[in-house]
């Protein structure tokens, strides 16, 4: 039961991780039923920058720890929200009146620009994060010994989650953007700005997944310019497991993909880590193509 404990723990970490960036996929597809292949490349700009601002900053476990990481990751989402916005103008606002092929052609050029860019300014080799910055101790839960940077990972992410369900839920811009989900047309109607509901939307996802691209390189210790492919396809898995266009639905699927991937590894085999997710796709695509909470994908954001 230990091993159990312990691999659920991991899952959840990285779950939350999953979470947070499949949350920018299902809110772009919610609203423009668009997959933007470009975020997984926003993820690694976020890790990327997270190491240039740590290493400016200098911070270490005395001086930096988890206040300093949180303001780190303040400035992080910030950027790439910024980062967000400029793609959004330039890449996808230009094609809105486009067949929806345009905008998709127009997403996988946006993926491949930003990863070469990333490549260009940081280089080919993997990068390393300092690691001193958070505690290297653990907390034993359940006989299990849990990292205190895996729980920092989980804590974060279950806050940002809630804070952004919160946000859709309880206040006019959140209703704004659920009203454009279901009907953008009778949202202007109603007097609702939906390219300004769009904008917002490529605030929030690019944020969310440059704090996530973050926490990876806090949580691993090494990033590199293609790892926004891979978590980004897993984050995908992660959306459609939960019901793509939902937002409860991107935080189940996330934290369930991450606990099957981690039991997977450690009950099956780690060389099958990554064909798990792949088959949980591919299982879900056949047997509930809606996804576990798909109901509601046609109707809410």
């Amino acid at each position: 039961m230990e091993e159990f404990f312990q691999q659920f723990a991991n899952g959840l970490a990285v779950g939350g991780i999953y979470a947070l960036i499949a949350l920018g996929y299902t809110m772009v597809y919610g609203v423009l039923k668009l997959i933007n292949f470009a975020h997984g490349d926003l993820f690694t700009i976020g890790a990327y920058l997270g190491l240039t601002v740590l290493a400016a900053l200098g911070l270490t476990e005395f001086y930096g720890a988890v206040i300093g990481v949180l303001l780190v990751a303040i400035m992080i989402m910030g950027m790439l929200a910024a980062i967000g916005a400029v793609l959004d103008r330039a890449a996808y606002r230009p094609l809105r009146e486009s067949p929806r092929l345009s905008a998709v052609v127009s997403a996988l050029g946006a993926s491949i620009f930003l990863q070469n860019l990333v490549m260009l300014v940081y280089g080919a080799r993997f990068q390393v994060y300092p690691l001193d910055i958070l505690p290297s101790t653990a907390v034993s839960l359940f006989q299990v010994d849990i990292p205190v940077v895996k729980i920092i990972v989980l804590a974060a992410s279950i806050l940002l989650m809630a804070v952004l369900y919160l946000f859709v839920q309880r206040t006019r811009i959140g209703t704004a953007i659920r009203a454009a989900a279901i009907d953008q047309g009778a949202a202007r109607l109603m007097g609702i700005d939906v390219n300004r509901v769009i904008l917002i939307v490529f605030l929030i996802g690019p944020a969310l997944g440059g704090v996530a691209g973050l926490m990876v390189g806090l949580l691993y210790g090494q990033i590199n310019f293609t790892m926004g492919w891979t978590y980004g396809l897993k984050a995908f898995t992660a959306a459609i497991l939960g019901g793509i266009g939902n937002i409860p639905g991107a935080m189940v699927g996330g934290l369930l993909l991450g606990v099957i991937e981690a039991l997977g590894a450690a009950y099956i085999s780690i060389a099958w880590k990554d064909a798990i997710a792949f088959c949980v796709l591919i299982a879900i695509l056949i047997v509930r193509p809606t996804g576990l909470l798909g109901e509601r994908v046609a109707e809410k954001i």
